[in-house]
Order: C-alpha cells, then sequence, then structure tokens
C-alpha cells in the first residue's frame, strides 16, 4: 500500500503543499520519480539511497525493490532538493521499515550522503503554509529551525539527520520545539546617518519629504555633489519595520537564500542598489526559473538606480510600467 507525508514547494514567495507518495513492489529494481521533477529532485535517487544505508537501513537499492514516487499536484513543476527527507520518510513507510503517523506533519530537507540534512530556502514560507494549511509540526534540517519558528502557531522541530527525525517519530527521542529568542534576532543594520551629513540642507530636506510622504525622489547634480552619499542615508530616518513587515522581508530574503546562517528575523529595512548593467530579470525577477529581482528585494526599503541614464531603456520601461 502507498505511502503519503507531506510536504511543500515554493510557488513565487509563497509556498503550495505537495504530497509526496511513495509505493514499493517487487520486480525489476527501478526508482522513477513522477510529478513534474526539476534534475536536483531526479537525483535525490542516489541521495536517498546512500543516506538510508548509512542509518543502517534497507535502502531502495538494497533488493529488487520496484519504487515509484509521485509528487502531486502533478501540474506543478518541483524544483530544488528539500523532497529527499519526505521521500526518504516515505520510502522506509511503505517498505515498513518504520512505522508512525505522518498526518498533521510537514517535512522539508535535504539529504547528504552519510544522513545528514542540509539547509534549504525558504522554510519560513513552509512555516506560514503549515498554520494556514492546520499542520500542527513542521520537521526540518536544524540550521532553519530558528527562522521557521518565527510562526508561534506551530510546532518546529529541527532535526539534524535522518535518523534522528526516525528517532523523534518513533517516539525514541524527545525534541524540544525550537523557539524564537529576542536575543538572536538581528540588530539593525548600520546605515549611514543623516545627522552626518553636514550641509546639503536642501538635500536632507527633499529626503525628509521623500520619507514622510513614501514618495520617489530624482537627484541630478555633477559627479562628486553627494547623491549616492544621500540615498544611502535615506533608511536612516524611514520608520521601524512593525513585525509582520519585517516577516514580509525576511521571507523574501529567505526564498531568494540571501540569508545567512545567523539571521533570523530582518529588522532593518533594505537597501538596494544595482549596477546599472542590470538586466531587465535582474532588476524585476523572473527568468527560468524565476528568480527574484531586486525591485523585490528592495520591498519596504530603498532601491537606488544610481546612473540613472545608464540604465537600458527597456529595463526602465519594464521597471517603471509594471510590464513583466
Amino acid at each position: 500500500m502507498p505511502s503519503k507525508v507531506f510536504s511543500a514547494a515554493i510557488v513565487g514567495l509563497d509556498a503550495q503543499l505537495v504530497e509526496t507518495e511513495v509505493d514499493v513492489s517487487q520486480g525489476l529494481r527501478s526508482f522513477s520519480i513522477v510529478g513534474l521533477p526539476d534534475k536536483a529532485i531526479k537525483e535525490a535517487e542516489e541521495r536517498v539511497d546512500a543516506a538510508i544505508k548509512s542509518t543502517k537501513l534497507l535502502s531502495p537499492h538494497a533488493r529488487t525493490f520496484k519504487v515509484l514516487v509521485n509528487l502531486a499536484p502533478a501540474n506543478l513543476k518541483k524544483e530544488g532538493s528539500l523532497y529527499d527527507l519526505p521521500i526518504a520518510l516515505a520510502f522506509l513507510l511503505a517498505s515498513k521499515q518504520t512505522n508512525f503517523n505522518p498526518d498533521g506533519k510537514l517535512f522539508l530537507g535535504e539529504l547528504s550522503l552519510d544522513g545528514n540534512l542540509r539547509p534549504v530556502r525558504g522554510a519560513l514560507s513552509f512555516a506560514l503554509l503549515a498554520k494556514q494549511e492546520g499542520f500542527k509540526e513542521i520537521i526540518l534540517p536544524s540550521q532553519n529551525a530558528h527562522e521557521a519558528c518565527l510562526v508561534k502557531e506551530i510546532k518546529t522541530v529541527g532535526v539534524d539527520s535522518l535518523g534522528q527525525a526516525l528517532a523523534y517519530l518513533e517516539q525514541r527521542m524527545q525534541i524540544e520545539s525550537t523557539s524564537h529568542n529576542q536575543a538572536q534576532q538581528n540588530t539593525p543594520e548600520t546605515y549611514m546617518d543623516l545627522s552626518w551629513i553636514k550641509g546639503q540642507e536642501y538635500g536632507k530636506r527633499a529626503l525628509e519629504i521623500t520619507a514622510a510622504g513614501g514618495h520617489n525622489l530624482f537627484m541630478f547634480g555633477p559627479p562628486g555633489g553627494g547623491k549616492s552619499l544621500l540615498a544611502k542615508a535615506l533608511p536612516s530616518i524611514l520608520p521601524s519595520l512593525t513585525f509582520e513587515e519585517s516577516l514580509e522581508v525576511t521571507q523574501i530574503y529567505s526564498v531568494a537564500g540571501l540569508l545567512s546562517e545567523n539571521q533570523t528575523l530582518l529588522q532593518s529595512r533594505p537597501f538596494r542598489a544595482p549596477h546599472h548593467a542590470s538586466s531587465d530579470i535582474a532588476l524585476v525577477g523572473g527568468g527560468n526559473p524565476a528568480r527574484i529581482g531586486e525591485i523585490t528585494l528592495a520591498h519596504r526599503g530603498v532601491l537606488f538606480l544610481d546612473e540613472f541614464p545608464e540604465f537600458h531603456r527597456d529595463v526602465l520601461e519594464k521597471a517603471c510600467t509594471g510590464v513583466y
């Protein structure tokens, strides 16, 4: 009988639920993954096999197992290596090598060959999905646990390996839910402070009006006049991010893979200054697979287009009209 565990996929900035179904039968040895997987997911066969073998369990290649993995819904493109853990757990359930109740749990994580878990992108989006869909737990790599636990309504369980995940699910090990520590939040990033700039009274007044009204600002003048300096000082006079706004910014940077290991909640407004040679995709986002652009990365913050006339006309038209 096929087994099923739940995982998720990133669609834009949000996550969508994915059911990982595995059927194991006797026959010619094979391991097939269906459901519009990309190359990284197709390579999960070898990672999962080696990780299960390292955990001292029967791997898919150890016997004449015919393994079929289905990632549903089948019409949704799946990307990345975050399905390694759910595929491994679903295989162990289907082959009756473990017994646990997967209901109410969301799984994600990349497996190394020795069975350890590597971090994935978009942990905060997955935690928000778990809350929205009524899941009680999210089980993911321990490096992502402090990010996912920003969503307080669900239990966040960080594990280091496939073996540790099995021990927790089989109730052979207790793992405390990761809690968000205020001391772990990032201190606000140090920007150029407006009070450090001497003179430039008209320019500083323009920045104050821009910050107060949320306006766009166009600065022009000779090189060395202080335009870039003033732009870098703009975030210092913007209001502090609320917790909800910080979650929005953190979610964007999490999906983009721009959060470092010691970052949990971004509390400072972003300042993005793309080069004038940037393409339209780099600025507004897109591509195949789709990637986040500089405009989105500057959400709730400042987008500074230095040397504005040097940007390509097509890039500026797409950025200004919103036609992507």
